[in-house]
């Protein structure tokens, strides 16, 4: 990780990670066995979301978002949010068995992300009339995902928000791309179809390109019919990778029997994985699918695991299998069918917590988007599991310049339970000034404590070093690291 000389530009380094570049800020979470490679004594704990409910209502009886499935995003534009979600309609809308056979893409917009209003857009005629939240999207073979991204820079402002979508051509679900000013009137490109069959809940532009991720794999990587996440990478958002990566599987370790009647049966990924673009670092919430040995589809139970990536491509599982948002809580559900989840794009801190908005699959029973919470970044920590000798050392990190500052997400701590930072240099030999007794340390709870040596407040310049974090005082296990900011200095 990296930080530039010129201060008005980027200014950290981490040069240990895939296509290293300089960045304004980077975050080292302490679930990331990647941001802290070496470990003693301490293991990887990740926190449920608390306090679920739902924050968005499907319409009324007839309308055109009587049910509500997400399969959209959520975005956070000039201190304001914005919900993209699909709706869907007609006689068949609230059987179980229906799914996506009529839907349009709707619009709401939020202040704090848990009070929604529908605006009234004008747009769209549904049933007579244009009083409704439709946006216009010239695709009358709409299926059903999509997800949007915004790019205040774009220079082309007819192209500023950007989003991908599912539709039908020639009898097959294909992906698409479309453009929009504000995102409410969309073209569609006319090189659609751009892309294969992808049931997407991923997008985000890291290190200059675009990645889309969804779920894919059911013609493609393996013989078994399973979902997978698979990603395909773009540098103008029209033109796409021919094929996409598979990046996370969960499916059977051994090539398995290929015959339709053995699909739905195994663990799989459903969607791909919702991301959170932290500019050094990709957190992906994922569809964690649990089949039925009948592959029976009524019969799946699908929780939301947690997945992290550093190069957009490649996901690991901070903890294998662990369910982060389990679908158990969740008691609205069609009668016949299991518990089951569905990932949107949209994770925000705000304040001093962390909101993320998902609703349920195939949601014909309790329809709309939920929204859950963490404490600000705080998903998952290190902690120690023995009293002595508990550290962990991180990835190297460069500044390029004298203002790089250090900041601790960090709970558990009192005047019983400390820690202590200090620097490491590219050889693992602490650096005078920067010690762990140099260090002034840490024994009070809070998302951003300012770390400071007798050498200084901020990193040294130009200088590859690792942060070795030592757990301390006479309990030691009470502490939990959540994460280590690296913030520039203007």
């Amino acid at each position: 990780m990296s930080i530039s000389t010129n201060a008005t530009t980027d200014n950290v380094l981490l040069p240990s990670l895939p296509e290293s570049t300089p960045l304004q800020s980077a975050v080292c979470f302490g679930f990331d066995s990647w941001a802290f490679p070496y470990q003693e004594h301490v293991q990887t704990h990740l926190k449920l979301g608390q306090k679920p409910k739902m924050v968005l209502l499907p319409g009324e009886a007839e309308s055109h978002d009587e049910v509500l499935l997400y399969y959209g995003t959520i975005l956070r534009i000039g201190g304001k949010f914005h919900a993209w979600y699909n709706g869907n309609y007609g006689p068949l809308a609230n059987t179980v068995n229906y799914e996506r056979k009529h839907c349009c893409i709707c619009y709401a917009t939020s202040e704090d992300g848990e009070t929604w209003t529908k605006p009234e857009l004008g747009l769209v005629e549904f049933n007579g009339s244009k009083k409704n939240n439709i946006v216009q999207l010239d695709a009358p073979n709409l299926w059903s995902t999509c997800a949007v991204i915004y790019e205040e820079d774009e220079p082309d402002a007819s192209r500023r928000y950007k989003m991908v979508f599912e539709a039908y051509y020639d009898g097959q679900i294909r992906f698409c791309v479309a453009f929009s000013a504000d995102g409410l009137s969309w073209t569609a490109s006319k090189k659609n179809p751009v892309g294969p069959f992808l049931e997407m809940s991923g997008l985000t532009k890291f290190r200059g390109r675009y990645y889309v991720n969804g779920q894919g794999g059911l013609l493609s990587h393996r013989p078994t019919i399973t979902r997978r996440l698979v990603t395909f990478v773009s540098e103008d958002f029209e033109t796409w990778s021919p094929i996409g990566c598979s990046g996370l599987d969960r499916g059977p370790t051994l090539y398995g029997p290929a015959m339709e009647d053995h699909a739905h049966q195994y663990e799989e990924i459903h969607l791909g994985a919702a991301v959170w673009n932290r500019e050094n670092v990709i957190v992906g919430l994922y569809g964690m699918w649990h089949g039925h040995p009948t592959g029976d589809r009524s019969l799946t139970v699908i929780d939301l695991g947690l997945c992290i990536s550093h190069d957009c491509l490649h996901y690991h599982e901070p903890i294998p299998g662990f369910r982060i948002v389990p679908s158990r809580e969740q008691h609205e559900r069609p009668v016949g069918m299991g518990p089951s989840l569905m990932q949107g794009q949209g994770m925000e801190n705000i304040g001093d917590r962390t909101l993320y908005w998902y609703s349920l699959w195939r949601g014909t029973g309790g329809s709309g988007i939920r929204v859950i919470s963490w404490k600000r970044d705080r998903l998952g920590c290190l902690k120690p599991f023995r009293k002595d000798g508990a550290t962990t050392i991180s990835l190297p990190v460069q500044a390029l310049n004298n203002r790089v500052a250090v900041k601790v997400n960090a709970g558990g701590l009192s005047e019983h339970s400390q820690l202590r930072i200090g620097l490491l240099d590219n050889a693992f030999k602490p650096i005078p000034g920067y010690t762990l007794d140099d260090a002034q340390p840490l024994a009070a709870d809070s998302f951003d404590a300012a770390l400071t040596w007798r050498g200084g407040k901020t990193l040294p310049a130009n200088t590859r070093v690792h942060l070795q974090v030592n757990f301390g005082g006479v309990r030691p296990e009470d502490a939990e690291l959540f994460a280590i900011y690296l913030d520039a200095k203007k």
